[in-house]
């Protein structure tokens, strides 16, 4: 299975401060269920348990960055003594599956009815991913041309739902025909996004200066899905590919690991409950 994953998403292919690969089980021992996941946390791992998988294979990395102890009072910690107890391996695939050809934003793309598809910021000359297609993000074509808020729409009902949905920046009545995608926090492409061309990019996790900067010197419009959401659309290409090994069966989390969980939207100018003036209390009421 490890190889399998390698031939496909090779670990040089990550960037140097991701880590990816093998971070539990054995190499050689046999798979033959997994469950592909986003994130690592509590309630994927326990989807696992009770699976009754072999590998957990999630795009994000549970340790990331360093940690001084995996005792299980701690949250990681915990995660680990049960992945270790249940002999359930577990696999990732991060930056080296975004920058793939095919990837994650090329599933993100797909969702989206996308076509002529070519990387938003190809991978650099002399790095071992450059070339064939590969780099981070996709630039595309719609199906058919779509105001901002149309495509708002579209993208809202093409993506797992999430509480929050789709949120965009921009002229609501501009006509888009081009669109950049981006799976995952994407805000560090926005310049890239610009500088080819399209009519409006879409991502996650987009922060209120660097959108506000951007449109403000004429960057293309602007929608922001959930992390997850933006991510999940691979799995389903992953598990796929897992399939077409001998004996092996793939499982697809649509846990939505999307933090926010709530989402209520500001009343519209006319509502009774925004312009009926507010009592004031010093004053006797009927």
């Amino acid at each position: 299975m490890v190889a399998e994953l390698e031939r496909h998403y090779p670990p040089t292919w990550a960037e140097e401060w991701d880590r990816v690969g093998l971070v539990l089980g054995e190499p050689c021992v046999p798979v033959r269920r997994v469950l592909c996941v986003v994130d690592v946390v509590p309630e994927t791992v326990a989807e696992a348990l009770t699976a009754d998988v072999d590998m957990i294979i999630a795009h994000h990395p549970l340790l990331l960055r360093g940690v001084s102890s995996v005792a299980p009072t701690t949250y990681k910690g915990r995660i680990i003594h049960q992945l270790i107890k249940a002999d359930i391996a577990l696999y990732v695939a991060h930056t080296n599956a975004d920058v793939a050809s095919p990837g994650v934003s090329d599933a993100l793309a797909g969702r989206l009815g996308l076509t002529d598809l070519r990387p938003l910021q190809p991978s650099r000359p002399g790095t071992p991913a450059a070339g064939a297609g590969r780099g981070a993000g996709r630039v595309g074509r719609l199906p058919q041309p779509m105001t901002l808020t149309e495509l708002a729409r579209h993208a809202a009902a093409a993506l797992p739902a999430t509480t929050i949905g789709v949120r965009a920046a921009g002229d609501p009545q501009r006509t888009v025909r081009t669109l950049a995608v981006c799976g995952g926090a994407g805000d560090s492409f926005l310049a890239d996004a610009t500088a080819a061309g399209v009519d409006a990019y879409l991502t996650s996790d987009l922060r209120h200066h660097a959108a506000g900067e951007h449109l403000a010197t004429g960057g293309p419009a602007l929608l922001d899905a959930t992390h997850w959401a933006t991510e999940r659309p691979w799995l389903d290409d992953l598990a796929e590919l897992l399939r077409s090994a001998p004996g092996v069966e793939a499982l697809v989390s649509d846990l939505d690991t999307d933090p926010w969980t709530v989402h209520a939207a500001s009343p519209a100018a006319g509502d009774p409950a925004v312009d009926e003036p507010v009592a004031d209390d010093k004053e006797p009421r009927p």
